[in-house]
Protein backbone atom coordinates (compact mmCIF):
# COMPACT_ATOMS: atom_id res chain seq x y z
CA UNK A 1 0.00 0.00 0.00
CA UNK A 2 1.07 3.11 -0.67
CA UNK A 3 -1.04 4.68 1.96
CA UNK A 4 0.65 4.60 5.58
CA UNK A 5 -1.53 2.69 8.17
CA UNK A 6 -1.11 3.33 12.06
CA UNK A 7 -1.57 0.72 14.95
CA UNK A 8 -2.81 2.12 18.13
CA UNK A 9 -2.77 6.17 18.04
CA UNK A 10 -4.26 7.77 20.95
CA UNK A 11 -7.43 9.66 19.71
CA UNK A 12 -7.44 11.94 22.45
CA UNK A 13 -5.15 14.24 20.58
CA UNK A 14 -7.38 14.76 17.73
CA UNK A 15 -10.73 15.87 19.13
CA UNK A 16 -11.41 19.24 20.82
CA UNK A 17 -12.23 17.37 23.75
CA UNK A 18 -9.18 15.91 24.22
CA UNK A 19 -10.89 12.53 25.60
CA UNK A 20 -10.74 8.93 23.90
CA UNK A 21 -9.31 5.98 23.91
CA UNK A 22 -6.97 4.42 21.06
CA UNK A 23 -7.81 3.19 17.14
CA UNK A 24 -6.94 -0.37 16.32
CA UNK A 25 -5.89 1.56 13.22
CA UNK A 26 -5.57 4.97 11.66
CA UNK A 27 -4.19 6.91 8.46
CA UNK A 28 -4.48 10.09 6.96
CA UNK A 29 -6.01 10.05 3.66
CA UNK A 30 -5.31 13.37 1.61
CA UNK A 31 -7.38 12.46 -1.60
CA UNK A 32 -10.00 10.79 -2.87
CA UNK A 33 -7.25 7.75 -4.40
CA UNK A 34 -6.51 7.12 -0.71
CA UNK A 35 -9.79 6.91 0.65
CA UNK A 36 -10.90 4.37 -1.53
CA UNK A 37 -7.10 2.27 -1.19
CA UNK A 38 -7.69 2.69 2.56
CA UNK A 39 -11.23 1.43 2.49
CA UNK A 40 -10.47 -1.61 0.38
CA UNK A 41 -8.17 -2.38 3.41
CA UNK A 42 -10.40 -1.55 6.15
CA UNK A 43 -13.09 -4.38 3.76
CA UNK A 44 -10.36 -7.25 3.47
CA UNK A 45 -9.66 -6.91 7.24
CA UNK A 46 -13.41 -6.80 8.13
CA UNK A 47 -12.70 -3.54 9.87
CA UNK A 48 -15.11 -0.86 10.84
CA UNK A 49 -14.47 2.53 9.65
CA UNK A 50 -15.13 5.75 11.09
CA UNK A 51 -14.36 8.78 9.60
CA UNK A 52 -12.34 11.95 11.33
CA UNK A 53 -12.70 15.68 10.08
CA UNK A 54 -11.90 18.16 12.53
CA UNK A 55 -12.85 16.07 15.77
CA UNK A 56 -15.06 18.78 17.45
CA UNK A 57 -18.62 17.18 18.00
CA UNK A 58 -17.16 14.18 19.35
CA UNK A 59 -17.03 12.29 22.31
CA UNK A 60 -14.64 8.81 21.49
CA UNK A 61 -14.99 6.37 24.30
CA UNK A 62 -12.51 5.58 26.71
CA UNK A 63 -11.78 2.31 25.34
CA UNK A 64 -11.09 4.07 21.96
CA UNK A 65 -12.30 2.69 18.32
CA UNK A 66 -11.69 -1.11 17.05
CA UNK A 67 -11.52 -0.68 13.59
CA UNK A 68 -10.02 2.10 11.40
CA UNK A 69 -9.90 5.49 12.08
CA UNK A 70 -9.49 7.62 8.60
CA UNK A 71 -8.18 11.39 8.95
CA UNK A 72 -9.60 12.86 6.11
CA UNK A 73 -7.16 15.85 4.99
CA UNK A 74 -7.85 16.79 1.48
CA UNK A 75 -7.48 20.30 1.08
CA UNK A 76 -8.46 21.38 -2.49
CA UNK A 77 -9.94 25.01 -2.44
CA UNK A 78 -10.73 26.44 -5.92
CA UNK A 79 -12.91 29.90 -6.16
CA UNK A 80 -15.42 30.58 -9.70
CA UNK A 81 -17.08 33.63 -9.50
CA UNK A 82 -19.30 33.00 -6.31
CA UNK A 83 -18.98 29.55 -5.75
CA UNK A 84 -16.29 27.65 -3.91
CA UNK A 85 -15.23 24.38 -4.65
CA UNK A 86 -13.41 22.95 -1.53
CA UNK A 87 -11.66 19.44 -0.08
CA UNK A 88 -14.16 17.88 2.80
CA UNK A 89 -10.72 18.35 4.83
CA UNK A 90 -10.63 22.01 4.68
CA UNK A 91 -10.81 23.79 8.13
CA UNK A 92 -13.74 25.81 8.63
CA UNK A 93 -11.29 28.75 9.43
CA UNK A 94 -9.56 28.20 5.82
CA UNK A 95 -12.63 28.42 4.34
CA UNK A 96 -13.75 31.59 5.79
CA UNK A 97 -10.39 33.54 5.23
CA UNK A 98 -10.72 32.27 2.16
CA UNK A 99 -13.63 33.48 0.98
CA UNK A 100 -13.33 36.90 2.86
CA UNK A 101 -10.76 37.55 1.22
CA UNK A 102 -12.35 37.04 -2.51
CA UNK A 103 -15.31 39.42 -1.01
CA UNK A 104 -17.48 36.55 -1.03
CA UNK A 105 -20.30 36.57 1.65
CA UNK A 106 -22.34 34.41 3.68
CA UNK A 107 -20.10 31.93 5.71
CA UNK A 108 -19.19 34.52 8.70
CA UNK A 109 -21.36 33.03 11.19
CA UNK A 110 -19.19 30.13 11.01
CA UNK A 111 -16.50 32.41 12.31
CA UNK A 112 -15.00 30.53 15.67
CA UNK A 113 -16.52 27.51 15.40
CA UNK A 114 -13.67 24.22 14.61
CA UNK A 115 -13.59 21.70 12.52
CA UNK A 116 -13.32 20.79 8.98
CA UNK A 117 -16.22 21.53 5.98
CA UNK A 118 -17.39 18.15 5.75
CA UNK A 119 -17.98 17.79 9.71
CA UNK A 120 -19.95 21.18 9.20
CA UNK A 121 -21.81 19.77 6.49
CA UNK A 122 -22.44 16.29 7.98
CA UNK A 123 -23.87 18.45 11.40
CA UNK A 124 -25.47 21.27 9.38
CA UNK A 125 -23.56 23.24 11.81
CA UNK A 126 -24.38 27.13 12.02
CA UNK A 127 -25.28 30.14 14.54
CA UNK A 128 -26.73 33.47 14.68
CA UNK A 129 -29.86 32.17 12.59
CA UNK A 130 -27.74 30.47 9.75
CA UNK A 131 -26.68 27.26 8.72
CA UNK A 132 -24.81 25.08 6.25
CA UNK A 133 -27.84 24.40 4.59
CA UNK A 134 -27.78 28.18 3.59
CA UNK A 135 -24.77 28.13 1.32
CA UNK A 136 -24.07 24.17 0.22
CA UNK A 137 -25.29 23.55 -3.47
CA UNK A 138 -23.82 20.17 -3.97
CA UNK A 139 -21.48 17.50 -2.25
CA UNK A 140 -19.54 15.03 -3.40
CA UNK A 141 -19.56 11.71 -2.00
CA UNK A 142 -18.20 8.19 -1.86
CA UNK A 143 -21.36 5.27 -1.42
CA UNK A 144 -20.05 2.89 0.87
CA UNK A 145 -23.41 1.80 1.33
CA UNK A 146 -22.74 -1.60 -0.77
CA UNK A 147 -19.33 -2.48 0.10
CA UNK A 148 -20.31 -5.52 2.22
CA UNK A 149 -17.83 -8.51 2.73
CA UNK A 150 -19.38 -10.81 0.19
CA UNK A 151 -18.57 -8.42 -2.80
CA UNK A 152 -15.48 -9.73 -2.94
CA UNK A 153 -11.93 -8.07 -3.61
CA UNK A 154 -10.90 -5.60 -5.47
CA UNK A 155 -14.19 -4.16 -4.39
CA UNK A 156 -12.18 -0.64 -4.70
CA UNK A 157 -13.13 -0.54 -8.22
CA UNK A 158 -16.98 -0.83 -7.20
CA UNK A 159 -17.03 2.31 -5.07
CA UNK A 160 -19.22 4.74 -6.43
CA UNK A 161 -18.78 8.56 -6.42
CA UNK A 162 -21.99 10.40 -6.60
CA UNK A 163 -23.40 13.89 -6.31
CA UNK A 164 -26.45 15.13 -4.14
CA UNK A 165 -27.71 18.34 -4.58
CA UNK A 166 -28.82 20.50 -1.46
CA UNK A 167 -32.41 19.25 -1.24
CA UNK A 168 -30.83 15.63 -1.81
CA UNK A 169 -28.65 16.07 1.70
CA UNK A 170 -32.06 16.14 3.53
CA UNK A 171 -30.47 18.74 5.87
CA UNK A 172 -32.38 19.40 9.12
CA UNK A 173 -31.74 21.17 12.45
CA UNK A 174 -28.00 19.96 13.72
CA UNK A 175 -28.51 17.00 10.87
CA UNK A 176 -28.25 15.47 7.38
CA UNK A 177 -28.66 12.27 5.64
CA UNK A 178 -24.65 11.82 6.41
CA UNK A 179 -25.56 11.83 10.04
CA UNK A 180 -28.33 9.69 9.82
CA UNK A 181 -27.29 6.94 7.40
CA UNK A 182 -24.03 6.15 7.43
CA UNK A 183 -23.53 5.41 3.99
CA UNK A 184 -21.65 8.31 2.68
CA UNK A 185 -18.07 9.80 3.08
CA UNK A 186 -18.29 13.68 2.09
CA UNK A 187 -15.57 13.98 -0.63
CA UNK A 188 -16.04 18.02 -1.39
CA UNK A 189 -18.97 20.02 -1.62
CA UNK A 190 -19.61 23.16 -3.97
CA UNK A 191 -20.62 26.27 -2.13
CA UNK A 192 -22.94 29.22 -3.12
CA UNK A 193 -21.99 32.45 -1.62
CA UNK A 194 -22.66 36.33 -2.35
CA UNK A 195 -20.55 38.95 -3.31
CA UNK A 196 -19.53 41.08 -0.63
CA UNK A 197 -17.26 43.45 0.70
CA UNK A 198 -13.50 42.23 2.43
CA UNK A 199 -13.92 44.84 4.87
CA UNK A 200 -17.66 44.47 6.09
CA UNK A 201 -17.29 40.80 6.28
CA UNK A 202 -13.86 41.12 8.50
CA UNK A 203 -16.28 43.18 10.86
CA UNK A 204 -19.05 40.99 11.02
CA UNK A 205 -16.78 38.15 12.15
CA UNK A 206 -15.10 40.47 15.08
CA UNK A 207 -18.56 41.01 16.22
CA UNK A 208 -19.50 37.22 16.07
CA UNK A 209 -16.06 36.24 17.61
CA UNK A 210 -16.28 38.36 20.48
CA UNK A 211 -19.85 37.28 21.50
CA UNK A 212 -18.36 33.52 21.20
CA UNK A 213 -15.51 34.38 23.74
CA UNK A 214 -17.76 35.94 25.89
CA UNK A 215 -20.55 33.24 25.75
CA UNK A 216 -18.53 30.42 25.43
CA UNK A 217 -16.30 28.29 27.38
CA UNK A 218 -13.16 28.72 24.90
CA UNK A 219 -10.65 28.45 27.20
CA UNK A 220 -11.16 24.90 27.77
CA UNK A 221 -11.08 21.98 25.93
CA UNK A 222 -15.17 20.95 24.80
CA UNK A 223 -17.37 19.63 21.91
CA UNK A 224 -19.56 22.56 21.35
CA UNK A 225 -23.16 22.50 22.38
CA UNK A 226 -23.61 18.96 23.48
CA UNK A 227 -27.66 18.87 23.18
CA UNK A 228 -29.92 20.19 20.53
CA UNK A 229 -32.28 22.95 21.76
CA UNK A 230 -35.67 21.23 22.00
CA UNK A 231 -38.70 22.45 20.37
CA UNK A 232 -42.26 22.10 22.40
CA UNK A 233 -45.64 21.99 21.31
CA UNK A 234 -48.03 24.81 22.34
CA UNK A 235 -49.71 23.65 24.90
CA UNK A 236 -46.46 22.19 26.09
CA UNK A 237 -44.79 25.59 26.22
CA UNK A 238 -47.94 27.79 27.35
CA UNK A 239 -47.69 24.75 31.00
CA UNK A 240 -43.89 26.04 31.38
CA UNK A 241 -44.51 29.54 30.51
CA UNK A 242 -47.11 29.68 34.03
CA UNK A 243 -44.51 28.41 35.83
CA UNK A 244 -41.35 30.33 34.21
CA UNK A 245 -42.75 34.00 32.97
CA UNK A 246 -39.53 34.58 31.62
CA UNK A 247 -39.88 31.76 29.11
CA UNK A 248 -42.23 34.10 27.24
CA UNK A 249 -38.84 36.58 26.02
CA UNK A 250 -36.71 33.87 25.80
CA UNK A 251 -38.48 31.14 24.08
CA UNK A 252 -38.46 31.50 19.89
CA UNK A 253 -40.93 29.78 18.02
CA UNK A 254 -41.29 27.13 20.47
CA UNK A 255 -37.61 26.27 21.12
CA UNK A 256 -36.73 26.32 24.40
CA UNK A 257 -32.45 27.18 24.87
CA UNK A 258 -31.26 24.04 26.82
CA UNK A 259 -28.83 26.23 28.26
CA UNK A 260 -31.32 28.24 30.38
CA UNK A 261 -33.05 24.59 31.19
CA UNK A 262 -29.34 23.26 32.60
CA UNK A 263 -29.19 26.39 34.39
CA UNK A 264 -32.73 26.72 36.12
CA UNK A 265 -31.52 22.96 37.82
CA UNK A 266 -28.85 24.71 39.36
CA UNK A 267 -26.45 23.18 37.35
CA UNK A 268 -23.91 25.50 36.12
CA UNK A 269 -20.00 24.73 37.26
CA UNK A 270 -21.66 20.95 38.25
CA UNK A 271 -18.61 18.41 37.97
CA UNK A 272 -18.58 14.63 37.67
CA UNK A 273 -14.45 13.20 37.60
CA UNK A 274 -13.04 15.93 35.16
CA UNK A 275 -15.77 17.13 33.07
CA UNK A 276 -17.94 20.31 34.40
CA UNK A 277 -21.31 21.73 32.84
CA UNK A 278 -19.53 25.25 31.89
CA UNK A 279 -20.03 28.26 34.21
CA UNK A 280 -20.12 30.47 30.90
CA UNK A 281 -22.59 28.26 29.18
CA UNK A 282 -24.65 25.57 30.53
CA UNK A 283 -25.12 23.44 26.96
CA UNK A 284 -21.32 22.78 27.41
CA UNK A 285 -19.78 20.29 28.87
CA UNK A 286 -15.76 21.19 29.49
CA UNK A 287 -12.58 19.20 29.68
CA UNK A 288 -11.16 20.67 32.96
CA UNK A 289 -7.70 18.80 32.37
CA UNK A 290 -8.41 15.20 33.27
CA UNK A 291 -12.02 13.89 31.92
CA UNK A 292 -13.32 10.73 31.07
CA UNK A 293 -15.44 10.08 28.45
CA UNK A 294 -17.72 8.32 30.98
CA UNK A 295 -17.55 11.35 33.45
CA UNK A 296 -19.08 13.28 29.90
CA UNK A 297 -21.82 10.67 30.28
CA UNK A 298 -22.33 10.22 33.46
CA UNK A 299 -22.82 14.10 33.37
CA UNK A 300 -25.11 13.84 30.43
CA UNK A 301 -27.29 11.30 31.70
CA UNK A 302 -28.22 13.08 34.89
CA UNK A 303 -28.63 16.38 32.83
CA UNK A 304 -31.43 14.58 30.64
CA UNK A 305 -32.61 12.58 33.50
CA UNK A 306 -33.51 15.95 35.48
CA UNK A 307 -34.77 17.68 32.54
CA UNK A 308 -37.38 15.37 31.84
CA UNK A 309 -38.13 14.84 35.41
CA UNK A 310 -38.78 18.70 36.22
CA UNK A 311 -39.60 20.19 32.55
CA UNK A 312 -40.97 17.15 30.49
CA UNK A 313 -38.97 17.84 28.08
CA UNK A 314 -36.48 14.79 26.33
CA UNK A 315 -33.19 16.00 24.93
CA UNK A 316 -31.57 15.08 22.14
CA UNK A 317 -27.73 15.05 21.99
CA UNK A 318 -25.93 17.46 19.15
CA UNK A 319 -22.74 15.58 20.05
CA UNK A 320 -21.59 12.13 17.95
CA UNK A 321 -20.79 9.16 20.04
CA UNK A 322 -18.36 6.91 19.10
CA UNK A 323 -16.76 3.73 20.24
CA UNK A 324 -19.51 3.12 22.54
Amino acid sequence: MSIKIQKNILLSKYTSFKIGGVAKYFCVAENNDEIKEVLEFAEKNKLNVFVLGGGSNLLISDEGFDGLVIRIKNQELRIKNNRIIVGSGLSLAKLIGESVKNNLTGLECLAGIPGTVGGAIVDNVGAFGKCMKDVVKEVEILDIGNCQPEAGPPWAEKLETGKLNNKECQFKYRSSIFKEEKKYIILSAVLKLSKGDEAESRKVIKEYLKLRTEKQPLEYPNAGSVFKNPVVDDSHLAKLIKEYPELNKIAKNNTIPTGWLIEELGFKGKKIGGAMISEKHCNFIVNTGNAKAEDVVILISLIKQKIRSRFGIQLREEIEYVGF
